[in-house]
C-alpha cells in the first residue's frame, strides 16, 4: 500500500449540466457534525448496501486507504469513513443522486483556522468571496484529496492544518505545472480534515482562465511524487546510499550486490551464439535504413530486432541477476508512490534502460561498416612509483582505503588523513584522492574534484597522474572534457614512459574521435607498446592483422601478437585464437561482448533508485549556473559552497 493516496477528480462548472464549485468549497471549509469515535460494532446493513453501491458506481474507490481498512475490519466506524471519503472523491456525481446526497448532511468537523478551515496563498481567506467566485466560474475545478495514514501523519507532523498549509504553499508551483497552469494564474484553496485513521486534505484548484488547465495520469503522478518526496523526505533518505545516521540495509546490500554484478559484467567474456546471429541480422537490416541510426528513428521492423537482441542479452546470468537487483531497488522506492505492486517487465520494456537499445544499434552499425573497435577498456592502474618505505603513514592509510572490509567510518578517516598528506606535499596522495573522486565507491563521484587532484600531482611530474588526467579530460563528462588538453597530458605521460598513455594515444589516433585521425602515428605508438609487453596493445595489433583493418591482413603476425596477449591473460585474444580460421566469425562475438560491457555502464549509472527526494541532490549543471550567478552578484569564486574531500563518503 502506498504511503500517500492522491485522488484528483474535477467538477465541470457552468454551462449545460455543470454545477458551481462554491458549494464544494463551503462544504470542505465549514462542515460540522459529530466526530467519529472508536466503534468496533459491525457495520449496519444500510452501510453495507451503500458501500456496495459506491464500489459499483465508483470502482476506483477500491484504491482508497479507507476501503482497505473496511476490508480488514468491517466495522461501523470504517464503513462511515469509507463512505464519506468515497462521496467526497466523487462530489459532482454524488450531488446528482438523492441517495448519496443524504449522506453528505452530517460530517466530522474540519480543523478551523478562524471562522472556517480554508487556507491558500494569502494569510486570510474570505470564504464567501471565494465561494461566489467559484459559483460563477465556467471552467474545470479540480478537487484533490490527499490522504495519509494516521501513524504517518502523527509521526511526521502532518496531523495539523498549519503543516499542510506550509507544504502546499511551498509546492503550489509544482502542482500548477503538473496541471498545465502558469503559476501566476493558478488559484487554490484547501482544508485539513483530521479524522479517523486517515487524516486528509481537500485541495480545490483551478486556473483564472476558464479554458486553461489539464491533468492526466502523468500529471497526477508528478503531484503525488512531489508531495511524497517532501512528506517522507527524511525516511526516504534511507533508500539512497548517501551518508546518513542509518541506512536501509536492504537497499544498501542490493546495490552492493548489483555493483559487484556490474563489475563482473564489465570484465566478462560471454559466448552467446544466439545474440551473435541476431546482431548479424540487425546489421543487415540497418543497411537499408536511411537517416539517423538511433532506436527512436528506426522502422518498427528494425526496432523489433533491437528488442529481440536486448531480450536475448537479458538471458545471460549476470545480466539477469543485475536486472533483478535493480528491480528490487526500484521497487523499494516505487512503494512510496504506486497504488499497486511493481509490475515485472522485460528489460527491453523499461524506459530507464533505453540506452541499451541505442548501444545495440551502435554495435550493429559497427558490424555493418566493419569499423575498427576497441575491447578491454578496463586497464589496471599504473604503479604510483612511490617508495612506501619512505612514508609508512601513507602506506597505512592507503591499505585502509584499498581494503573492502574496512568500515565506512575508517575510510572517512583515511580520506581526511590522505588530504592532509596531500596538503603536506605528497603528490601520490593527490593521485589517490583523484582516483577516489573519479571512481566513486568511497567518495561521491565528482569529475571536477578528480581533475583538480590529478592536476596537482601531474604538475609535479607524476606520470600516472598525467595519464589519468589525460584520460579524464578525454572522457564524455562535459564538466571536465577538454580533448586538446587531454592529448597534451597523454603525450607527456607517454614521454615519461607510461605504456597505458601510449596505448590510449594509439587508440585516439586510430579512431580519430578526439584528434585528427593519424593511422601512421597510431600504429607507431601501438607497436612500441606491444613490443614492450602491453597486453592490450598486443591484442589490438593482432586483431588488426587478423581482420585487415588499417593494415594489410597478415595471419602470421596476427597469431603471434594474439598469442603474446593471450599468454598475459587477455581473454579477447584467446577468443580470437579459438576462431582464427574464420576471421569474420569473432567480429559478432566481440560486438556482443562490447554490448555486455556497455550494459554494465548503463546498469552502474542506474544503480541508485529514481525519484530522489527533493533537496537531496542538486544537478551538477544547475550548481554551475548557481555559481555563475553568485559570482556575477559579487561573490568570490570560492565562497559559494563548502568544498572538501572528507565527509563525502557514499
Amino acid at each position: 500500500m502506498p504511503k500517500l493516496i492522491l485522488k484528483s477528480p474535477y467538477i465541470k462548472c457552468g454551462g449545460k449540466g455543470g454545477g458551481g464549485g462554491g458549494g464544494y468549497l463551503r462544504y470542505i471549509g465549514t462542515r460540522d457534525g459529530v466526530e467519529l469515535v472508536p466503534d468496533d460494532r459491525p457495520a449496519t446493513k444500510r452501510q453495507e448496501q451503500m458501500i456496495r453501491s459506491l464500489v459499483r458506481d465508483f470502482p476506483h474507490s477500491r484504491e482508497l486507504l479507507e476501503y482497505a481498512d473496511w476490508q480488514m475490519a468491517p466495522t461501523k466506524v470504517h464503513a462511515s469513513a469509507f463512505i464519506t471519503t468515497a462521496l467526497e472523491c466523487n462530489w459532482e456525481q454524488a450531488n446528482r443522486s438523492d441517495v448519496y446526497l443524504k449522506y453528505i448532511a452530517t460530517r466530522p468537523r474540519v480543523e478551523r483556522l478562524g471562522s472556517h478551515g480554508l487556507f491558500g496563498d494569502d494569510d486570510t481567506v474570505d470564504l464567501q468571496k471565494a465561494a461566489v467566485e467559484l459559483d460563477s466560474y465556467t471552467g474545470n475545478v479540480w478537487t484533490h484529496i490527499i490522504s495519509l495514514k494516521r501513524e504517518d501523519a502523527a509521526r511526521l507532523g502532518y496531523d495539523r492544518a498549519s503543516a499542510w498549509r506550509d507544504l502546499l504553499r511551498q509546492e503550489r508551483n509544482e502542482i500548477a505545472a503538473a496541471m498545465s497552469i502558469p503559476p501566476d494564474r493558478f488559484r487554490w484553496y484547501a482544508a485539513f480534515h483530521d479524522e479517523g485513521n486517515h487524516p486528509h486534505v481537500h485541495m480545490v484548484a483551478w486556473s483564472s482562465q476558464p479554458k486553461e488547465g489539464w491533468l492526466d495520469r502523468d500529471g497526477i503522478r508528478k503531484i503525488k511524487s512531489t508531495l511524497t518526496n517532501q512528506i517522507f523526505q527524511q525516511e526516504m533518505l534511507h533508500l539512497y546510499e548517501q551518508k546518513t545516521v542509518s541506512r536501509d540495509e536492504l537497499v544498501r546490500e542490493a546495490r552492493a550486490s548489483m555493483l559487484a554484478l556490474v563489475k563482473e559484467m564489465r570484465q566478462g567474456i560471454c559466448d552467446h551464439a544466439e545474440a551473435e546471429q541476431q546482431m548479424w541480422e540487425l546489421a543487415q537490416a540497418l543497411d537499408g535504413v536511411k537517416g539517423q541510426k538511433k532506436y527512436g528513428y528506426l522502422p518498427k521492423r528494425v526496432k523489433r530486432l533491437v528488442d529481440e537482441v536486448v531480450d536475448e542479452m537479458e538471458r545471460l546470468p549476470t545480466v539477469a541477476k543485475c536486472y533483478e537487483q535493480w528491480q528490487t531497488l526500484q521497487g523499494e522506492v516505487e512503494g512510496y508512490y504506486s497504488d499497486a505492486p511493481p509490475k515485472k517487465q522485460k528489460l527491453s520494456e523499461r524506459k530507464e534502460f533505453r540506452q541499451i537499445k541505442n548501444a545495440v544499434v551502435t554495435e550493429a552499425e559497427c558490424l555493418r561498416l566493419s569499423a575498427l573497435t576497441f575491447e578491454g577498456e578496463q586497464q589496471p592502474e599504473e604503479d604510483d612509483g612511490y617508495d612506501h618505505s619512505r612514508n609508512e603513514w601513507y602506506w597505512k592509510i592507503k591499505r585502509i582505503l584499498d581494503d573492502p572490509e574496512e568500515p565506512i567510518e575508517n575510510k572517512d578517516w583515511a580520506v581526511s588523513e590522505m588530504r592532509e598528506l596531500a596538503d603536506y606535499g605528497v603528490p601520490q596522495a593527490w593521485y589517490v584522492l583523484g582516483t577516489l573522486c573519479r571512481d566513486g565507491g568511497i567518495l561521491i563521484p565528482d569529475s571536477a574534484l578528480a581533475a583538480e587532484a590529478f592536476t596537482k600531482a601531474a604538475q609535479v611530474g607524476m606520470v600516472p597522474a598525467q595519464c589519468a588526467l589525460g584520460e579524464l579530460l578525454l572522457s564524455d563528462d562535459l564538466d571536465v572534457r577538454n580533448p586538446s588538453a587531454g592529448m597534451e597530458w597523454l603525450e607527456r605521460a607517454w614521454e615519461g614512459g607510461s605504456l597505458r598513455a601510449g596505448y590510449r594515444l594509439a587508440k585516439e589516433y586510430l579512431s580519430g574521435e578526439n584528434v585528427a585521425k593519424d593511422v601512421e602515428r597510431g600504429l607507431d605508438c601501438l607497436t612500441v607498446c606491444a613490443e614492450k609487453g602491453h597486453p592490450g596493445a598486443q591484442y589490438l595489433l593482432g586483431k588488426m592483422y587478423l581482420t585487415g583493418q588499417e593494415v594489410p591482413q597478415d595471419m602470421e603476425q596476427a597469431e603471434y601478437w594474439l598469442s603474446q596477449a593471450a599468454a598475459q591473460g587477455n581473454e579477447y585474444a584467446g577468443l580470437l585464437l579459438e576462431r582464427l580460421e574464420k576471421p569474420q566469425a569473432p567480429v559478432a562475438a566481440l560486438a556482443v561482448i562490447r554490448l555486455l560491457h556497455s550494459m554494465s555502464r548503463i546498469f552502474r549509472d542506474n544503480s541508485l533508485p529514481k525519484h530522489s527526494p527533493a533537496g537531496m541532490r542538486t544537478d551538477r549543471k544547475l550548481l554551475q549556473k548557481i555559481r555563475e550567478k553568485k559570482i556575477a552578484m559579487g561573490h568570490k569564486p570560492d565562497d559559494h559552497e563548502e568544498q572538501g574531500w572528507g565527509g563525502m563518503s557514499m
